[in-house]
């Protein structure tokens, strides 16, 4: 009787080998000067050193999450090379916000079983993100887990580490009432609220044509690639025709939590979020899941990010300037004045002009 084997016990190391050849050259174009070694090392070298002599004072901003049960879709119909772009720009937006430019970043992708060819298609669209982002793929882990993974499912998660100047940090400190809020669109579901929505579509086809997304499919509108707001700040805070960087005093990254939860993370004592939601149109996913879930629009501001991705806070002096810089950037999702910072007053610490226009 020969030995057990841990191909035997479900994990298939050679499989994980191909999936890293298969992946190599995607991973290496995403490396520049300061990346120091190859794929394959036990841990990933970064020159900081280029970097450091730019930035004054330098604070490193680290941020890991994951694309949660979004991948569930993409494994419905298997189409599986956006996924590794939502994680990506999921992760720039996160530390965006506090004014980080990000420098590496590194993939946890996990399975019951390893497809090579699935796995290098994910790993080869976050490699993709990262080289438009302009950042190294720095590493990564691969995982074969059974009994840990439901067979066919994928769990996907990163971490990426960024710097910025301390005198550049955008914390949320010096918003003051009276501030502008600029509301900049997402492209869908982003990341977040996949699981209320796969229970919605349950039964639905898919992959059907809709009228009331535009042509779209539920596929398609599910699928939306997560948007990165990178090139968005980068247009406010460089010097320009019009002056000066504008002064951003505050950014929101609308995730899990939606337009309740995440807002209040910026806010001074004394501070509220006021926002008016006739001033943007969501993309009409939103109002397809709300209309088929019955879900109340409560529950969906805590849900989903009902059309904005990123919340920005300026002086009321700065708002336009700021929407002009926004929309030079070509392709990019309406922006506009969503609302407003008001007096919290012993309220919620996020309003809504509906909620008091029905009182």
């Amino acid at each position: 009787m020969s030995g057990a084997t841990y191909r035997d016990a479900g994990v298939d190391i050679e499989a994980g080998n191909r999936a890293v050849r298969l992946m190599k050259a995607a991973v290496e174009a995403t490396h520049g000067p300061a990346v120091l070694g190859g794929v394959g090392a036990f841990g990933g070298l970064f020159d900081l050193g280029g970097v450091l002599g730019r930035v004054a004072r330098p604070v490193l901003v680290a941020s890991t999450d994951g694309v949660g049960t979004k991948t569930r879709v993409a494994a419905a119909v298997g189409r599986w090379s956006s996924v590794g772009a939502d994680l990506v720009n999921h992760c720039i937006d996160d530390i965006l916000v506090q004014g980080a430019r990000p420098l590496f970043f590194l993939d946890y992708v996990a399975s019951a079983r390893l497809q090579p060819e699935q796995i290098a298609t994910i790993v080869g669209g976050v490699a993709a993100a990262c080289g438009e982002a302009g950042i190294a793929l720095l590493g990564g882990e691969t995982a074969e887990m059974p009994g840990v993974y439901v067979p066919g499912e994928i769990d996907l998660c990163g971490t990426i580490v960024g710097i910025v100047d301390r005198e550049q940090l955008v914390d949320g400190s010096r918003i003051e009432v009276g501030d502008f809020v600029l509301g900049l669109g997402s492209t869908g579901l982003h990341t977040n609220g996949y699981s209320l929505a796969r229970r919605v579509v349950q039964g639905h086809d898919l992959e059907a044509a809709r009228e009331s997304l535009g042509g779209a499919s539920l596929a398609d509108a599910l699928l939306a690639v997560h948007r990165s707001y990178a090139p968005d700040f980068e247009r406010l805070r460089a010097d320009g025709p019009d002056g000066d960087p504008v002064d951003v005093r505050g950014m929101v990254h609308v995730t899990g939590g939606g337009l309740i939860d995440n807002p209040p993370r910026v806010l001074p004592d004394g501070a509220a979020f006021w926002l008016d939601e006739s001033r943007w149109i969501a993309p009409p996913i939103f109002d397809w899941l709300g209309r088929e879930g019955g879900i109340a629009r409560a529950e969906q501001r805590h849900a989903f990010n009902c059309g904005l991705g990123l919340l920005v806070v300026v002086p009321e002096h700065d708002a336009d300037r700021a929407l002009a810089r926004i929309a030079a950037r070509s392709g990019a999702p309406s922006a506009g004045v969503v609302g407003r910072i008001v007096a919290r007053d012993g309220g919620a610490p996020v309003r809504f002009a509906a909620d008091e226009a029905s009182r």
